[in-house]
């Protein structure tokens, strides 16, 4: 996740409608999922970076050795 971009934002929900106009006989399930992330992109620098600390802080430091 990089810093927000308002246009970015724009794009992602551009490409979710093309995706969704595109493939009318879209199976419902997948239809709703990605009406849902449409509806869930974030609108606000502050609000992106409040989901970006949600999401890093209940990540948890460690190492991971490789054989």
């Amino acid at each position: 996740m990089g810093p927000y971009s308002e246009q970015k934002q724009i794009e992602r929900a551009g490409a979710i409608k093309r995706l969704l106009d595109d493939n009318p006989n879209m199976d419902p399930v997948t239809r709703a999922m990605w009406e849902r992330k449409a509806n869930a992109l974030a609108v606000s620098e502050e609000e992106y970076n409040a989901r970006v600390k949600a999401i890093y802080s209940n990540m948890k430091r460690g190492v991971i050795e490789y054989e």
